[in-house]
C-alpha cells in the first residue's frame, strides 16, 4: 500500500509541472505582454511610453522565455517565465495587476467565505443525494421511481441563475426569511449563508440522484447480492450493508474530485449573493482584466484537480483490497 501511494504522488509531480507549463502558453503563448497591456489600458489615447511603463511596473518588460541581454543564469532567471510562472509551484502568486496588491494575501482572506458556503454544499448535497438515491433504488421499477426521475430531470434542465434569482425573489423578498445579499463575520454570517446553501444544494439535487442511482443499480444487479438476498438478509441490510460498502469507490470518485470547488468557491453563487469568496474575487479579476489573478485562480484551481484526483486514489486503498494488493 504505501508503494502504491509513493508511486501516485510521484506521477502527481510531472502533472503539476504540465498544468505550469500550460498555464504559461496560455496567458502569454497566446497573448504577448504588449496586448495585455493594451486590453488593460484600453485602445484608445494610450501612447507606448504609457504601454512601457505598464509592463515595467508589473514585470512584462522582459523577454518570455529567454533573456539574451543579460548575463549568466540571469538569460533564464530575468524572464517573465521564471518570475511569473517558475514561482507558481511554490505557491508564490506575486502582485496583481490592477492595484499590485498580494495575491497570495487575497486568496488567503477569501478562502474563509467561500468555504462557508461550499463546505455546508458539499456535505448536504452528498447526504442527500446518497439516501434519497438509496431510497429510489429500493423502489426500482415503480411508479415512485419514474416520478423521481422525472423530477431529476426537470431540475436538471433548469439553470442555476433560476435558483439564483427564484430564491432570491421568493426566499428573501416575498417571504423575506434571509438577507437577499450581504456577507458578515462570525455567528452573523449564518444568516446570510443559509439561502446560498440551499440554492447550491437545489442545484445539485437532480444530477447527484440519478448518478448514485445508477451505482446502486448496478451493485444490486451483482451476483454477491442475489446470493445475499438467498441467504434470508433483508432489503435493508442488503442495500445498506453490501451494497453501499461496494459502492463506495464511484461514490469516492465523485466526492474526492468535487474537493477542489470548495477552496475555489461558486462563482455565481458569490457573485449573486455579494459573498467576498474566492469565486467573486475571479469574477471581478476577469471584469477588470487582471491577468495576474485570472492566471492565478487557473493554476490553482488545476493544481487542487490534481491534488483530488491524488486523494481519489489513494482513497481506492481503504475500500477496495484489489487496490492494496496492486
Amino acid at each position: 500500500m504505501l508503494n502504491y501511494v509513493i508511486r501516485r504522488t510521484l506521477y502527481a509531480i510531472p502533472l503539476v509541472m504540465g498544468v505550469n507549463l500550460i498555464t504559461f502558453a496560455l496567458f502569454f503563448g497566446v497573448t504577448s505582454p504588449r496586448q495585455m497591456a493594451m486590453q488593460f489600458l484600453g485602445d484608445k489615447h494610450v501612447t507606448q511610453d504609457d504601454i512601457g511603463d505598464w509592463l515595467k511596473q508589473r514585470g512584462y518588460h522582459v523577454p518570455r522565455l529567454w533573456n539574451q541581454e543579460a548575463e549568466g543564469v540571469g538569460k533564464v532567471t530575468e524572464t517573465i517565465f521564471f518570475t511569473k510562472s517558475i514561482r507558481l509551484l511554490w505557491f508564490d502568486f506575486g502582485l496583481s495587476d490592477r492595484d499590485q496588491r498580494s495575491i497570495g494575501y487575497d486568496i488567503r482572506q477569501r478562502m474563509a467565505p467561500s468555504l462557508m458556503i461550499a463546505i455546508p454544499i458539499f456535505m448536504t448535497g452528498i447526504l442527500t443525494n446518497i439516501v434519497l438515491a438509496m431510497f429510489v433504488a429500493y423502489y426500482r421499477g415503480t411508479y415512485l421511481d419514474l416520478l423521481v426521475l422525472f423530477i431529476c430531470v426537470v431540475l436538471m434542465s433548469i439553470s442555476e441563475l433560476f435558483y439564483i434569482i427564484g430564491g432570491q425573489y421568493v426566499l428573501g423578498m416575498h417571504w423575506r426569511l434571509f438577507p437577499i445579499s450581504g456577507y458578515d463575520t462570525g455567528v452573523h454570517a449564518l444568516k446570510f449563508i443559509v439561502m446560498p446553501v440551499i440554492i447550491g444544494v437545489m442545484g445539485g439535487i437532480g444530477g447527484g440522484i440519478r448518478f448514485y442511482r445508477t451505482v446502486f443499480l448496478e451493485e444490486i444487479n451483482r451476483d454477491y447480492i442475489r446470493t445475499a438476498r438467498a441467504k434470508g438478509l433483508g432489503e435493508n441490510a442488503v442495500l445498506f450493508k453490501h451494497a453501499l460498502k461496494n459502492a463506495m469507490i464511484p461514490i469516492l470518485t465523485g466526492i474526492v474530485l468535487s474537493l477542489p470547488f470548495l477552496f475555489l468557491g461558486s462563482l455565481l453563487l458569490e457573485n449573486f449573493f455579494m459573498i467576498p469568496g474566492l469565486g467573486s474575487f475571479t469574477i471581478d479579476a476577469i471584469n477588470a482584466k487582471d491577468f495576474a489573478i485570472v492566471r492565478a485562480m487557473v493554476y490553482l484551481g488545476a493544481v487542487l484537480y490534481v491534488i483530488g484526483t491524488l486523494m481519489t486514489d489513494i482513497s481506492y486503498t481503504f475500500v477496495d483490497p484489489r487496490v492494496r494488493l496492486e
